[in-house]
């Protein structure tokens, strides 16, 4: 979930000698930050009198950090010389609330680790144009909600590529993407965080060829209320692999993550226009795909422009196993109650916008639609109406029949990045 933080300014500190090599007067130049004492200092100079085009070298080694660092100049590059071989520590922070903050367009980091942050990762705030390549952000020791929110956080930003990054330890999500449009997020693997991969109000965004694995919620289309950008859509979920995504919850009490039970697989609340084919899901113990409205939260919406109701969904064509044997959360037991072990893979609270049925605005647009998953089972539990109380009721308006499901949508579009 989106927060909102005071971040710390970070003084301009001034080195003696800034190490660089040029091109042609004023064009853009390399530098070149080596380990040591000053690396703090240094950086945050580079990172001040940076140009655009400017490359900001890391080399070989490991960084203390003991201040965030801050970006406000576009067309930067920051780099390493591999993410197991350059490694930016911040496990002694004493100010800032990110590891990294940019607020510039144009923003390029790879080939390095950014570890142990007091706060996010790197954030990435406003911006068009964003690259994480073969980054990773991780926290280590034993999981807590004391570690950082987000690893990788890009939000209210255009054209953005996530490939080859590795996320783990974060208490929200490790691999996000949150009010932003126009996103690729591609061969990245996500473990051991509450939410490994995560699109969050977001508009035309691909999701492929990722691996999600040991998180309490593997990869998690959301559209929530209370936030400056609303109602995303448009996104495509396949080819992933989301496996055994089974830790505890460690998110921070109040954060809609931490309504999240371990165990789930793929979720997509209230998130409209999501296709979400050829993945393998496999062994998540609470369920392998649900599908729920925000009702399912429990918590109350106040936002008048937000639809909690997720519509325009095509789950098709995706390998189905070994799921819902072992459901958690409040989430968990509720279904165990209603339709038993294993959960189905496919669950669906069943929630619909009455107010377009009876207006006859519910059209094919704005259904759900699951065929060809092979031997998948499916469940629509009517969330809304189950009653604790009286479950043997509840029991029997369990649908498990897909034949009102067994349409398709058009493919959506495919995310090119400029």
């Amino acid at each position: 979930m989106t927060r909102t933080r005071k971040v710390l300014a970070v003084p301009a500190l001034v080195v003696s000698v800034w190490a660089c090599s040029a091109g042609k007067a004023g064009g853009p130049r390399v530098v070149t930050i080596a380990p040591g004492p000053n690396a703090q200092t240094e950086t945050q100079t580079a990172l001040i009198k940076a140009r655009a085009g400017d490359v900001i070298q890391f080399a070989e080694g490991s960084y203390d950090f003991t201040m965030g660092l801050s970006l406000t100049v576009s067309g930067v590059t920051v780099r390493g010389r591999g993410r197991d071989k350059t490694v930016l520590s911040f496990k002694n922070q004493n100010a800032g609330s990110e590891g990294l903050l940019v607020t510039a367009n144009g923003f390029t980091l790879e080939d390095l680790s950014v570890v142990d942050t007091k706060g996010d990762a790197v954030k990435v705030s406003g911006a068009d144009g964003v690259t994480f390549r073969r980054v990773a952000a991780r926290w280590s020791g034993e999981p807590s909600e004391k570690n950082g929110g987000y690893g990788l956080y890009p939000v209210q930003c255009k054209n953005v590529l996530i490939e080859d990054c590795l996320a783990s330890g974060a208490s929200d999500a490790g691999i996000y993407v949150g009010q932003s449009t126009n996103a690729v997020i591609r061969r990245c693997r996500a473990e051991g965080n509450v939410a490994g991969i995560e699109s969050e109000n977001s508009t035309g965004v691909d999701i492929y060829e990722n691996e999600a694995t040991g998180n309490a919620g593997g990869l998690l289309v959301f559209d929530l209320p209370d936030l400056p950008v609303k109602k995303g859509g448009r996104i495509r979920v396949f080819r992933n692999t989301v496996t055994a995504n089974n830790h505890a919850n460690f998110a921070p009490k109040g954060n809609i993550v931490a309504l999240v039970p371990p165990g789930t697989g793929l979720m997509i609340m209230a998130a409209d226009q999501v296709e979400v084919f050829d993945n393998t899901v496999q062994d998540n113990g609470t369920t392998n795909l649900s599908l729920v409205s925000y009702f399912a939260t429990g918590k109350p919406i106040k936002d008048k422009e937000y639809d909690p109701y997720p519509e325009g969904i095509f789950i098709h064509g995706n390998r189905f196993s070994g799921g819902g044997a072992s459901p958690q959360g409040q989430l968990g037991t509720m279904l165990m109650a209603l339709v038993g072990t294993p959960v189905p893979d496919i669950v669906w609270d069943g929630a619909v916008n009455m107010d377009k049925v009876r207006g006859r605005a519910h059209g094919p647009e704005s259904r759900v639609w699951i065929k060809d998953n092979g031997s998948a089972g499916f469940a629509n539990v009517h969330w809304l109406e189950a009653d604790p109380n009286k479950l043997a009721q509840a029991r029997a308006k369990v649908e498990r029949d897909l034949a009102a499901h067994a349409g398709a949508l058009p493919a959506l579009p495919a995310v090119i990045l400029p």
